[in-house]
């Protein structure tokens, strides 16, 4: 077996008490999981069943948008788009303002913005925008286990290093290829769990308690498909852990 584990994913939101933040890992037998370099961002699209197959990432913003708002049979004016804050989102964003989408805007953590995309019923139908590597293999994951579609590519920028392609061509990645949740999440036994560190769109953040804490986890699987939410009540004293909190 092996796993791909990001302890926090969104530390500067754990740190600040911002949401989203979580704790997340993904497993499979060995040799199923192709781990993209933390080197630089890449591009990420993620959407539920309805689109998989229907878009690709050489495809104009807009257009993905507007596949996945008519594949799903809503309008654009309710169309939710989740994506990370950042500057080199800014083309993005005018893009999706000018269609009249929902935006969220996130501080960190694009695994469980990736999740939630494909969750029924979640509220969100879209996830866009560019993060780091290794994250996508754990997000791709999820979707796969939820049946939805992850596309995923180098991204490039004028502020990149110049060397970066050619450190990532080295490292074995295709820096003109995209990536599907197929390729970065291969095969049918596939699990992906995670816990919810700040409140978020996907999980309740840990909320501590006069003896211990309440922590909220989902966990889904292939080749089931079997998605499952958990609260679990920690108490601290006596812990032969946690106990380290007890005053």
């Amino acid at each position: 077996m092996e796993f791909v584990v990001d302890p926090v994913d969104g530390t500067t939101a754990a740190s600040k008490g911002r949401k989203d933040a979580i704790s997340a890992l993904a497993c499979a037998p060995a040799g199923c999981f192709q781990v993209l370099p933390d080197d630089g961002y890449y591009f990420k699209v993620a959407t539920d069943y309805h689109s998989v197959g229907k878009i690709a990432l050489d495809m104009p913003i807009e257009t993905i948008v507007r596949i996945v708002a008519r594949e799903k049979n809503i309008p654009l004016s309710n169309l939710t788009v989740i994506m990370l804050e950042r500057e080199r989102h800014t083309e993005i964003l005018r893009i999706l303002r000018s269609l009249g989408v929902r935006i969220i805007l996130i501080p960190d953590g694009d695994i469980a913005a990736a999740v939630v995309s494909c969750m029924p019923d979640s509220g969100v139908d879209l996830l866009i925008g560019a993060g780091a590597g290794p994250e996508a293999t754990i997000a791709a994951t999820a979707v796969k286990c939820l049946g939805g579609t992850m596309l995923v590519k180098v991204w490039r920028d004028k502020n990149d290093d110049p060397n970066r392609i050619d450190r990532l061509k080295k490292a074995g990645v295709d820096v003109d290829k995209t990536y599907t949740e197929d390729e970065l999440a291969k095969g049918r036994e596939l699990v992906f769990a995670a816990s919810g560190i700040t409140k978020g769109e996907l999980l309740d953040g840990v909320r501590l308690t006069s003896t211990g804490a309440v922590v909220h986890s989902i966990c889904m699987r292939l080749p089931s498909g079997t998605i499952e939410r958990s609260e679990t009540i920690l108490r601290f004293k006596g812990h032969p852990v946690y106990k380290q909190f007890v005053p």
